[in-house]
């Protein structure tokens, strides 16, 4: 099994759709919340919806789901992963999540926090 067939992601409302577009070109599975029927959830939510599909969540809403998944630790809620980035022109993000996405395995995503700057070269 490919690794683009292992991570499948979620992107948050606050991460421009074209991103999810350009990674769906290039065979990853990238849903958004509007594809979802999410928008306007609130954080938990979503992250709770990215957990069931088994998807790691990409947001640039750090400071919220930062705590978010120091939250969750406490209580031992499990999620798929949170990829967090500030606001970075489209292509930078792209190119930094094709980098991560063919370089990291599913079990390294999971119950973690990934800062998409380590992926930014």
């Amino acid at each position: 099994m490919s690794l683009q067939a292992m991570i499948k992601l979620y992107l948050d409302e606050d991460v421009h759709e074209e991103i999810a577009k350009a990674l769906k070109l290039r065979g990853y599975n990238a849903k958004t919340t509007k594809e979802a029927g999410n928008k306007g959830l609130s954080d938990i939510e979503q992250l709770r919806y990215a957990a069931t599909e088994n998807r790691v969540i990409v947001s640039c809403n750090i400071a919220d789901f930062n705590r978010l998944h120091s939250d969750c630790i406490k209580k031992g809620i499990k999620h798929s992963g949170i990829i967090l980035t500030k606001q970075l022109p489209i292509g930078t993000i792209i190119k930094a999540l094709l980098k991560l996405l063919s370089n990291i395995k599913t079990e390294k995503t999971e119950n973690n926090i990934i800062w998409l700057s380590d992926w930014i070269t």
